[in-house]
């Protein structure tokens, strides 16, 4: 059983994909379409979805424009819709859970980015947010790089 955030995560990631495809489209609000799960999320992964998903598609503007500038030679529109998602998921979670080590959002970001997407574009969410979390969070920049030490597998803190 995953931990409540890393299963947050993900059903927030599953949402903003299908949110990304069918846009324009008749999308379900994020409880209408959570509660259409099977199993559906437990309380607190629900909860923690909700905010990350609202946060996401209240900023969406801002957020394409934060990874836009340090997507080098990436234009967001055409970057694999799972990446984007992904790298919009890891960046609301930075601005709005501050309380959250980065290196558990790059780490869990990378994760999500391995199991959905390909080996290679971990690394590439891996360096985009970690360049975003420079700029948010300068105060971590002295720590050890989260690119270069990621935590593991099931390390997610009951605060993360």
């Amino acid at each position: 059983m995953s931990h409540p955030r890393t299963a947050g995560r993900e059903a927030a990631l599953q949402y903003l994909y299908m949110h990304d495809v069918l846009t324009g489209k008749d999308v379900p609000p994020f409880p209408v379409w959570l509660g259409q799960q099977h199993p559906p999320p437990d309380a607190d992964s629900a909860a923690f979805a909700g905010q990350l998903v609202d946060a996401v598609l209240q900023h969406l503007t801002e957020l394409d424009a934060d990874i836009a500038a340090v997507a080098a030679n990436w234009d967001v529109a055409r970057m694999a819709v799972v990446d984007r998602n992904i790298l919009r998921l890891g960046l609301a979670e930075l601005t709005v859970h501050p309380d959250t080590s980065h290196k558990i959002i790059l780490n869990e970001a990378v994760e999500l980015a391995k199991r959905y997407s390909s080996e290679d574009a971990g690394a590439f969410v891996n360096g985009l947010l970690d360049k975003l979390r420079i700029k948010l969070r300068p105060e971590t920049v002295s720590e050890s790089n989260a690119a270069a030490e990621p935590a593991g597998p099931g390390q997610d803190s009951p605060a993360g």
